[in-house]
């Protein structure tokens, strides 16, 4: 059973933690020396390190193993660090054992092997470019995957709601798109501004493009007495019937698979679409009206 309140307090830095901030559009090699620079360096007593320590530590690796330049600088040449359990907004700057999923388009497999093994923060080193969506696209597209080299890639997202209750999503950040829990959460105070403002019946809704299922899951939360989760990506829909469970949501609700413009629905009170960003959704949008009382584009 997953116990969100110590996970969130785990996520605070101790009395002890003292930040250390690294310039980052400098070389890194003219700010620290790389001979101290191990998995000891700067650590509190508590275990954890600050965030510019930790990346200046992945940083040196790469610079070492030459996917990077010997001028490397934090801004310019660190790969992308995803936290494993993001809460909120909350953005801890001290950073604990196994909790970095990290991102580029030069890892390789002797690289990923060196920042599991000699930087303690690191769960997962993934290969890929943060530019290429994960998942799948449009109808017309291809599912895309980032590359597991190394380690464990499930991420938690911790979503708080006007609700007075918490959205939990987990996921696999290899298969699905990059969106932190701030801007999930975002997402869920518009719709419950929406649904607040017109007056919206709670009957039927579609969670047309469900991903994860955060929205639609909102829903049922919410009140609404049917909630059908669509998504073409079969991935999608393996994982959300793990984040149904995980937020007690064990009715209610309809499960399908396919591109929403073929989905077969009569009618409902509402429409929830949640596409790519820069996607093309006129058919969606047009569909979604015909079917739908209420629309909203997320």
């Amino acid at each position: 059973m997953l116990d969100l309140d110590e996970k969130i307090n785990a996520l605070n830095e101790c009395d002890k933690c003292q930040d250390i901030q690294i310039k980052k559009f400098s070389p890194l090699k003219e700010l620290i020396d790389f001979n101290e620079l191990d998995g000891e360096y700067m650590k509190c007593e508590c275990g954890k390190r600050p965030l510019d320590i930790v990346m200046s530590h992945i940083l040196k690796i790469m610079i070492e193993s030459g996917i990077v330049p010997e001028k490397a600088t934090l801004r310019r040449n660190s790969p992308v660090p995803l936290s494993g359990f993001y809460y909120s907004s909350l953005n801890p700057q001290f950073i604990a054992e196994k909790s970095l999923i990290l991102l580029h388009k030069d890892f390789t497999t002797d690289v990923a092997s060196r920042l599991i093994n000699e930087v303690p923060e690191v769960k997962c080193v993934l290969k890929g470019s943060p530019q290429i969506p994960t998942g799948q696209f449009d109808k017309n597209s291809e599912i895309n995957h980032f590359e597991i080299l190394e380690g464990d890639d499930e991420q938690i997202n911790v979503m708080r709601t006007l609700l007075q209750e918490k959205v939990v999503i987990v996921k696999n950040q290899s298969k699905h798109h990059i969106e932190v829990a701030m801007t999930t959460e975002e997402k869920l105070l518009r719709l419950h501004n929406y649904l607040n403002n017109n007056n919206v019946k709670k009957g039927m809704a579609i969670d047309a493009m469900c991903g994860l299922g955060a929205l639609g899951i909102y829903l049922l939360k919410y009140g609404f007495e049917k909630v059908i989760f669509n998504d073409i990506n079969p991935k999608m829909i393996e994982t959300l019937k793990k984040n149904l469970e995980l937020n007690d949501v064990s009715k209610g609700y309809e499960i399908y698979n396919e591109a929403f413009e073929d989905l077969d629905v009569e009618h409902a009170d509402l429409c929830v679409i949640d596409a790519y960003p820069g996607a093309d959704i006129s058919e969606i949008t047009q569909k979604a009206e015909k079917i739908a009382d209420n629309v909203i584009i997320i």
